[in-house]
Order: structure tokens, then sequence, then C-alpha cells
């Protein structure tokens, strides 16, 4: 029997554990995670809104209840937990699918203002991420200014427009649904510093802006003219040219009177946040034009944006695992088909799937031809690797090292709670916020 430990329950890590069961009956998989619960970016980066996306977790569900796949959560594995030596000594094989952890800074004086913050803060925050900042970002903001031009600038500018009616039905935290009711953000600017036929959100996504109620979105013809393939988009691959079929409509529709607008802005760098009574109350922008090459180049023009918050969606980036390699330069490990490199060497044992693999790209499905050619790696390698002696269980081992996984029937008691406390407040699933309440509602579960 192969033992197998995968470290990350999101979508690569499923996906991983369910193709090592699939194709060997003679492989059982550990799933750990940090998290007490399961699904990972499923949980905690799909936006409450996108229901559709969020059932997923029903497919995910089915992979984790196989009777040879078991998660353990709360357990750390690196720094200040389990090291990845350890594992070793307890598995024939182990897996990393730990993704992305962090983001992309913008590199600009101002950035470290209060009131300017990543979008993956925002998103954990109305997600219920345990780690979250208990900040109500929100607060005392008028106009909010969203730097970047992928999905999850859009979802973070969908989610400032929204209302209490469209967002009390979802699973978001009481505390993030009650700030955000009280928004008093009105005007919101989504920009980018290249044109808009490069632009990455899709045009699902980016329709749905145009479908909020009481929301006017506005885009300025000129700016998205700038772009030499606005004018002839029919080179363009088919989900741009409807980007760009999207935007020319907007920019067609003569102006109305909505309580809140979503501006859309092309060819603008963020080149500094200015301050204002000690926070951030501008950004200022340098007009960009095209380069020629797809790329832009600065014009020497300036315009600052008036913003109480100011939100940079530029992208995610691996950390390193204390115990593992780490290319700092594109923020991976190191691997050749998934199996991990120490000094250019492959390291027996060791395998790495995901974003921290191949880097923060691709959607949900993409992990499964990613997890697919790891795990091939994995059992082309398991005549070897089985010949090293680990325990029949590690689960004993880890409890005699101080580590007390959450087991499943944790998972459930929280799944529970959420239920109970959303029953509580005349809502539908609401999501426990913190580390302290997710594992009170483990521990009740367990009496």
């Amino acid at each position: 029997m192969l033992h197998v430990a995968v470290v990350g329950s999101g979508p690569s890590g499923v996906y991983t554990a369910q193709s090592l069961v699939q194709q060997d009956p003679e492989v059982r998989v550990d799933v750990l995670d940090r998290l007490p619960c399961p699904y990972g970016l499923v949980r905690y980066g799909v936006a409450p809104d996108h229901e559709k996306i969020k059932s997923l977790q029903n497919n995910l569900r089915t992979v984790m209840e196989h009777e040879r796949i078991r998660f353990l959560g709360g357990v750390q594995v690196g720094a200040g937990g389990v090291s990845p030596a350890r594992l070793r000594e307890l598995y024939h094989a182990v897996v990393y699918c730990v993704g992305a952890a962090t983001d992309r800074h913008l590199g600009v004086p101002g950035e470290q203002l209060p009131g300017s913050w990543s979008a993956t803060e925002f998103v954990s925050w109305y997600s219920a991420h345990p780690d979250a900042v208990a900040e109500e970002f929100v607060r005392g903001a008028r106009t909010a200014v969203v730097i970047g031009v992928g999905n999850v600038a859009v979802d973070v500018t969908r989610m400032l427009a929204r209302g209490t009616t469209e967002l009390s039905p979802t699973d978001m935290p009481q505390a993030a649904l009650t700030a955000l009711a009280a928004s008093k953000v009105g005007e919101i600017h989504m920009v980018g510093r290249r044109g808009p036929s490069q632009a990455r959100f899709t045009t699902k996504e980016l329709r749905e802006l145009g479908a909020l109620p009481d929301t006017e979105v506005v885009v300025d013809e000129a700016e998205l003219a700038l772009d030499p393939e606005y004018v002839d988009p029919s080179g363009l691959p088919a989900a741009q040219r409807r980007n760009v079929e999207v935007l020319r409509g907007w920019a067609a529709t003569p102006p109305r009177d909505a309580p809140r607008r979503i501006r859309l802005r092309f060819f603008l760098r963020p080149v500094e946040l200015l301050a204002e009574g000690g926070r951030v109350g501008a950004v200022r922008f340098e007009r960009t034009v095209p380069d020629g090459r797809g790329g832009v180049t600065g014009s020497g023009r300036y315009e600052d944006i008036e913003a109480q918050l100011v939100l940079r969606s530029v992208g995610y980036r691996g950390v390193p695992l204390a115990g593992l390699p780490f290319d700092a330069s594109t923020g991976t490990v190191p691997h050749l088909a998934g199996r991990v490199l120490r000094d250019e060497a492959v390291s027996p044992g060791e395998y790495v799937a995901g974003w921290i693999k191949r880097g923060p790209t691709g959607v949900i499905g993409t992990n499964r031809p990613c997890a697919k050619e790891t795990v091939t790696s994995v059992l082309e390698d398991a005549p070897g690797l089985v010949r090293r002696e680990v325990p029949e269980d590690a689960l004993p081992a880890l409890r005699a090292d101080g580590v007390a996984p959450v087991e499943w029937t944790g998972w459930l008691a929280i799944e529970r709670a959420e239920a109970e406390l959303g029953a509580s407040l005349g809502r539908g699933v609401v999501k426990l916020p913190d580390w302290q309440s997710l594992l009170a509602a483990v521990h009740r579960g367990a009496l």
C-alpha cells in the first residue's frame, strides 16, 4: 500500500488525491491543510454571490469522502509545524499543493498608507478567512480605486457595488455584510495599465457589472480607442473580442442617474498613492500608450483619482515553505513533471501540483491536468517508494508530535454550526469568521 500525503485541500490538492485513488487501488491518501476547513480558494476565494462556482464544493466533498482519502485539517506544515523532512518519514510520498498564498505589490510610494489594501485581504475579509484582518474596509470611504483588470478585480468591484438585498442570501460573514450594507462608496474606478484587448477578466464576469441594480457602468470611448486592437477586434481571440464588444456597448450608452457608478479605466499606470489626513486620499496615475510590441510606455502625463479605499489586484505569488526548495524569480518550487528538484536533482518522494508548481495561472479546471501529470510521476516512482518503511497510519505519530488534526467529522461540525448561525440570523448558511469560533465548533461536535 502506497501512503501519500497531499498538503493543501484546495482544488489542486483534491484533484491530486482523486487521481491517485482512481488510478491505483493500492494508494491511501491523507489530505493535510493548515485550516480546519477544506476546499481552499473555492471556500475562501470565490465571491459569495457566485453560487454556481461555490457549488463545486459538492464535487470536492464527494472526493474527500472516498474511503481511501482522509482529511486532516489544522495541520501546519513548514515553519512552526510539521517539517517536510518529518512528512517524508511518515509517508512514502508527499505532494505539495499549497497554492500562491500572497499578493504582488505595486512597488510605488504610499502603497502602505492606511486605506490601501491588497484585493486578497479584502476577499479574505468578506469570505471569512480566519486569518483575515478585522477591518471594516469601507468605513469612511466615498470613492474606491481597484487597480487591476482581472477576474479578482471584477469580483471586488462587484462586492463594493452590491446591496444588502443581494448579499444577505449569501454565506458572507455577518460583520462584513453589516459593513458593506452601511457603505457610502458611490464611485468605483477599476483601472488597468494596458488596453481593453489585454484585460484578463472573462466576458461573463465583465457582463455581471452591467447587471448590477442601481449601478451605472461608465467607459470612455476615447480611452478605449487608444488600443490599436479596439478599432478592429476581428483578429483577437474570441474571449478578448467579446470583452471589447461589451465595453464598446457601454461606451455608447448615454449616461444615467444611478446611486452607484463603476468607471472602467485603461492605459493608466499607478505611480504613487497620495496621503490626506494620514491615510490614502488619491492615486496618481501616469497615462500610458501602446509601445507597438504588446506593452505600454509612459507618456509623462498624469492624473489623480480621488480614493479613500485602494485595492490592488495585480496577481498572486507563491511563498517559500520552510524545508522545500523555492525559485524566488517565479514564486514556484523547482520541479520536473511535478517531481521536486533539489540542486537540480530529483528529490525522491517529494512532488508539487497546482499554483506552487506552475504559478498562479489558469482557472479551477486547469488544476486537473496539472494534478494528473504529477500523479503520473508519483505512480511511476511508486515501486521504489514503497520499499521504504513508513507507519501503517501516520495519525498516531502526528499526535505524538503534538499535532491535533481536525478530521472530517470536525469539518462537518463546522458546517452544522454555520447552518445554525445562519438560522439564528434569519439567513442561510453564514460562515464562522475566526479561528476561535471554528475550533469551538469542532470541540462542540466532539462532545
